[in-house]
C-alpha cells in the first residue's frame, strides 16, 4: 500500500474541495448576508487541514495500485462528507447538529437529495446555493473532476476511475487516456447543466434558481430552494423541462459522447440498457397514470402531470416533487420505492442498482429456467448480439447478494432504534438508492429522526454511491495482507 501517496492525494484533493466554499461565500457576500463568514471560515479550516495532510509527503510520487484506488476513493468521500459538513455546522440559521449537518453534506455529494432542513424559502441563499453545488460535484464524482484537471494525481488515474465509476462494465473508456476521458464526461456534464439552467430561467425561474435547480437536475439530486421543490412552481412547463434532463442524465454519459460525436440519435435506441430503462419508466407512468385515474385520485390531466413527473424524479432516484406521492393509493409510493432499487443506467449521475445490473439478472434468470429444461443446452446471456462474459455476470450476482445482505443488515439496525417499519423501509430505500424522499416519518423530510438514526442512514448513503463493494472491499481482510 502507497500510504505516503495516499496521504498526498487525499491533501490535494482536500484542499482543491476547500475553494468550493467561496463561490457560495461569494453569494453570500453579493446578498450581504452573514453567513459569508461560515463559508470562509469553512474554507480557512479544509485548506489548513489539506495542506497539513500533503507537506509531509509533498515529494513522494509513486504509481498506484488498484487497491490503493480504493482506499483513495472511500478515504476522499468520508473526508469530503466530513469538511463539506464544517460551513453547515458554523451556520447561525439553520443551526444544525453535528449529527444534522453530517447528514445534509453526505446527503448532498452523495446525490440523495434527503434533508433534515426545513424552511428553505427564508434561508441564507449561500446555504441554498452550497446545497445545490455540493450535489453538482457529486453528481459526476469529485474524484473523476480530480483525474481530468489534476495529471499531478499521477500515473493512477485509472485506479481512481475505476473504484469512482459506477455500473459493472467500468473498463469502457470513451478516449485512450484516461485523464481525456474524464476531461469528456465533464464536458457534457458540464454542457448539459448550462442547458438545462437556461431552459429553466426562459421557462420564468430567476437566474438564481434556474442555476440552482440545474445543479440537482443534472446530478440527478433532487435538492431545491423550496420546501415545496418543483411543485413551488406549478408549472407544467417547468415540470416538463425538468423531466426531460432527468431523462437524459439517467442515461449512460458515454452515449451522450457517442451522439455527440457521430451527430446521430441512432446509438441511444441500440444500445440494450437504454431501450429498458425508457420501457421500465413507460411502464411505470402507465401504471401510475391508470391507478390515480381509477381511483379518482386527481382530474385525467393533473394525472398525466404527476404521474409523468413523480415516476422519472422517483424512478431515476432525484427526487424532485410537485405533490405528496406518500398519499397516494398504496399500490404507488411501494411501485416507485422499489423502481428506485433499478435506478437509472451505469455510468450516469442516477443511484440505485443500475438498469444494467438488473436487466442481466433478468437475462440469468431466464437462462436458469432455460437449463432446468434443457440441461445440457448452451444459453449465453447476450447484451443486444453481444455475448457477457460469465465473470461479469457473476459479479452481478455477487454485487445483488451484497447489495441485499446490506440492505437487511442496516435495515435491522434501523429496527433497533425503535423506527416504525413503514419509515425505516423507505428511509432506508430512499438512502442507499441516492433517492431522497421516502414515506411516514421521512415523507417530507428526515429532522425528525434520533442522531443515531441519521449516522446509520449517512453510511447507508455513502454505502449507495460508491456501490458497496467499495466500501466493503475494505472490510475484507484480504485487503490488508501486502
Amino acid at each position: 500500500m502507497q500510504y505516503p501517496q495516499i496521504q498526498r492525494i487525499i491533501g490535494i484533493l482536500l484542499m482543491l474541495f476547500s475553494t468550493s466554499m467561496l463561490p457560495a461565500a461569494a453569494v453570500g457576500w453579493y446578498y450581504h448576508e452573514d453567513a459569508l463568514n461560515a463559508f470562509l471560515s469553512g474554507f480557512a479550516i479544509t485548506l489548513l487541514a489539506g495542506a497539513l495532510i500533503w507537506l509531509p509527503v509533498r515529494g513522494k510520487r509513486n504509481e498506484l495500485r488498484t487497491r490503493d484506488g480504493y482506499l483513495i476513493t472511500v478515504l476522499f468521500w468520508l473526508v469530503l462528507g466530513l469538511f463539506g459538513a464544517l460551513p453547515l455546522w458554523l451556520l447561525d440559521t439553520p443551526d444544525l447538529t453535528v449529527a444534522d449537518a453530517v447528514f445534509e453534506s453526505f446527503s448532498g455529494l452523495t446525490t440523495t437529495g434527503a434533508t433534515v432542513i426545513t424552511g428553505l424559502d427564508t434561508l441564507p441563499r449561500a446555504l441554498l446555493y452550497y446545497r445545490q453545488q455540493l450535489q453538482w460535484f457529486g453528481g459526476m464524482g469529485i474524484i473523476v473532476l480530480a483525474v481530468a484537471i489534476l495529471p499531478m494525481l499521477g500515473v493512477g488515474g485509472m485506479q481512481l476511475y475505476r473504484a469512482e465509476m459506477p455500473g459493472p462494465l467500468k473498463e469502457n473508456k470513451l478516449t485512450p487516456r484516461i485523464a481525456e476521458t474524464a476531461k469528456v464526461l465533464w464536458y457534457i456534464y458540464a454542457g448539459l447543466t448550462v442547458a438545462c439552467a437556461l431552459a429553466y430561467w426562459a421557462a420564468g425561474m430567476d437566474l438564481f434558481n434556474a442555476i440552482g435547480h440545474s445543479f440537482s437536475t443534472v446530478a440527478i439530486g433532487g435538492f431545491s430552494t423550496h420546501d415545496a421543490s418543483i411543485g413551488y412552481y406549478n408549472s407544467p412547463l417547468i415540470e416538463s423541462i425538468c423531466i426531460l434532463f432527468m431523462l437524459i442524465s439517467g442515461i449512460n454519459f458515454a452515449l451522450h459522447f457517442l451522439a455527440w460525436r457521430y451527430r446521430s440519435l441512432r446509438n441511444y435506441w441500440q444500445d440494450p440498457e437504454c431501450r429498458a430503462y425508457v420501457l421500465i419508466l413507460l411502464a411505470l407512468f402507465i401504471i401510475c397514470f391508470a391507478v390515480l385515474v381509477h381511483y379518482q385520485h386527481h382530474d385525467v390531466w393533473t394525472s398525466v402531470r404527476f404521474a409523468a413527473f413523480e415516476t422519472v424524479s422517483i424512478a431515476t432516484t432525484t427526487g424532485f416533487g410537485v405533490t405528496d406521492f406518500s398519499s397516494w393509493p398504496t399500490l404507488l409510493p411501494y411501485l416507485l420505492l422499489y423502481a428506485s432499487f433499478i435506478g437509472a443506467c451505469a455510468g450516469s449521475t442516477g443511484g440505485g442498482m443500475k438498469v444494467i445490473r438488473v436487466l442481466l439478472l433478468y437475462k440469468q434468470g431466464s437462462r436458469e429456467i432455460k437449463r432446468l429444461l434443457h440441461p445440457h443446452g448452451v444459453f449465453p446471456v447476450k447484451l443486444g448480439n453481444s455475448p457477457v462474459p460469465d465473470r461479469v455476470v457473476e459479479a452481478v450476482w455477487g454485487f445483488c447478494a451484497v447489495y441485499v445482505f446490506a440492505f437487511a443488515m442496516l435495515f435491522l439496525i434501523l429496527l433497533g432504534t425503535g423506527l416504525d417499519f413503514v419509515t425505516a423501509f423507505s428511509a432506508l430505500t430512499a438512502c442507499i438508492n441516492n433517492l431522497g424522499p421516502g414515506l411516514g416519518e421521512v415523507a417530507v423530510h428526515y429532522g425528525n429522526l434520533d442522531s443515531g438514526v441519521k449516522w446509520v442512514l449517512s453510511f447507508a448513503m455513502l454505502l449507495g454511491r460508491l456501490e458497496v463493494f467499495t466500501l466493503l472491499v475494505l472490510l475484507s481482510p484480504m485487503f490488508w495482507r501486502r
